[in-house]
């Protein structure tokens, strides 16, 4: 009897042992997976890039990556030599989301890609939060438990910023910053500054600048103090009147001026640069070039797959909106057609109106375009929000009636189930992976069926003495289906776009 009560308590132990471990093992599950959502995902875009030899030597990358900043650096100046080699310690965020709609998983997913824009535009993710919430507080758009929640985490962690996801009312951005004390910047601003960060081009710089400019003009703040030059009446107690009037404006009223005047100009500048771009495109139709956009969301590998279609050897970093300056690369179909292939800068939920707005005439390129390669990161769990909200875009710019081949890229990452799904779903669909090659060859047999071919047939005898006339006939892309060399010159069947047929009227034959 004492040998089985022993047993049984020395059984009532393991079992309360295994129940501890249990327990712990899940609480430290818990903890991971709150830290994996709200502050460590954006540690996936710190995972070294896997290029390859498509890619080329990404200079530009390196020298996008010479000035980032790092973390812990000071940004005081302590030796005189740091001018030299001066970097910029990274800014320590906190995030915040609201939850007014839709599944628990889409605001996680929403405030994860918050996590990976702020790591892109140079932040250390240290917590996050989201509050379910029907409606945004008028004031400070969280609730007051919630702002103060933040503001103690603010204060334990550390944090010199909160990132909101979403777009802030000027009142709401003060009302929030005069409880945590620190920094508030909206979603809107964190994509600018990333925009700001990564344009290049003489017109990508102009677009950005323009877009902070509209979106800067309602948020200028000078209250208080800086109303310094509006005086009237007996002002002061010299009594100080006639002759201390300034020009009736304030200072936040000269602010509004400049950029307004500012605004005008980088408007004049884009508009200036339009017509050298439409010439091109122009160039393209007058020749009846085929042109192929890629268009997809942020970081779903459009850079990737361009290199890998063309060799283009273009900028590919593993970090949303890595590209902003459009890139056009010349390609050809298996069996020899020539088209335009251009990279465009990619998509985001919530993109930012004043973006679309300002880079309108390079999302042309996507309007112009014959046929859309839509670009999706198959390893996402819920790419189907990624393509609404890519399209939503399109149709901003009426690129929506363009024909679409939906690209699965990431293939090698992807689940089998989402890749089913998007199959299900769309009736154009190439699943490839830019990074291994799978699917390329099949993917350049659908874009070569979907461009517009040549359509008209003739038969050709070319002298020999006119070589350039066979020449001419492989550099406008006209398809050439027989070639036999007889006695009087060089005898083909092509088909040809209608454009080019005067031309080629002297050396027709019957067939």
């Amino acid at each position: 009897m004492t040998e089985q009560k022993r047993t049984h308590e020395s059984s009532s132990t393991i079992d309360e042992t295994i129940a501890r471990i249990l327990a712990a093992d899940e609480a430290e599950a818990s903890a991971q997976e709150h830290t994996s959502i709200l502050g460590g995902r954006a540690r996936e875009l710190a995972v070294t890039e896997s290029h390859t030899e498509h890619d080329g030597d990404q200079y530009d990358l390196f020298e996008r990556r010479s000035l980032r900043r790092v973390e812990g650096l000071s940004t005081e100046l302590e030796d005189v030599t740091e001018v030299e080699y001066r970097q910029l310690r990274l800014e320590r965020v906190v995030l915040a989301g609201l939850w007014s709609g839709g599944s628990v998983a889409e605001a996680e997913y929403s405030l994860r890609e918050l996590a990976a824009l702020a790591e892109t535009a140079g932040s250390t993710v240290l917590d996050g939060f989201i509050q379910r919430r029907a409606t945004p507080d008028p004031g400070t758009f969280f609730g007051s438990g919630k702002a103060v929640e933040i503001k103690d985490a603010v204060a334990e962690l550390g944090a010199d910023t909160v990132i909101v996801d979403s777009e802030l009312a000027p009142s709401q951005r003060r009302g929030l910053e005069d409880i945590v004390k620190v920094k508030v910047i909206d979603r809107t601003g964190l994509i600018l500054d990333i925009f700001a960060q990564h344009a290049k081009s003489r017109e990508g710089k102009a677009q950005v600048e323009l877009a902070q400019m509209e979106y800067m003009l309602p948020r200028l703040r000078g209250w208080g103090e800086s109303l310094s030059r509006q005086a009237g009446g007996r002002v002061g107690a010299d009594g100080a009147g006639i002759g201390s009037r300034g020009p009736g404006e304030t200072k936040i009223e000269l602010d509004r001026r400049r950029i307004n005047r500012r605004m005008a100009k980088l408007r004049r500048e884009i508009a200036a640069m339009k017509p050298a771009r439409e010439a091109k495109r122009a160039n393209r139709k007058r020749h009846a070039v085929p042109s192929v956009a890629i268009a997809g969301y942020t970081n779903a590998g459009k850079s990737s797959l361009l290199n890998r279609l063309t060799d283009a050897g273009v900028l590919v970093e593993n970090a949303l909106f890595a590209t902003l300056d459009p890139t056009t690369r010349k390609a050809v179909t298996p069996d020899g057609i020539g088209y335009t292939l251009s990279d465009t800068v990619g998509f985001v939920r919530q993109l930012p109106t004043q973006l679309v707005e300002a880079f309108r005439s390079t999302l042309e390129e996507v309007a112009d375009a014959d046929l859309i390669l839509h670009v999706v990161d198959g390893s996402h769990p819920e790419p189907e929000s990624q393509i609404a909200a890519v399209r939503a875009v399109l149709a901003e710019v009426e690129a929506h009636q363009v024909d679409e081949i939906i690209v699965l890229n990431k293939a090698d990452a992807a689940s089998a189930h989402v890749i089913d799904r998007i199959k299900r779903r769309e009736p154009h669909v190439a699943v490839v992976s830019a990074r291994t090659g799978e699917g390329i060859a099949e993917l350049k047999e659908q874009i070569s069926a979907s461009i517009p071919r040549p359509t008209m047939r003739l038969e050709l005898l070319v002298p020999y003495e006119h070589g350039e006339v066979v020449s001419r006939l492989h550099a406008e892309d006209a398809e050439i289906l027989t070639t036999s060399y007889q006695e009087e010159g060089t005898r083909l069947s092509v088909k040809v776009r209608p454009a080019l047929a005067p031309v080629l009227a002297e050396f027709q034959v019957e067939s």
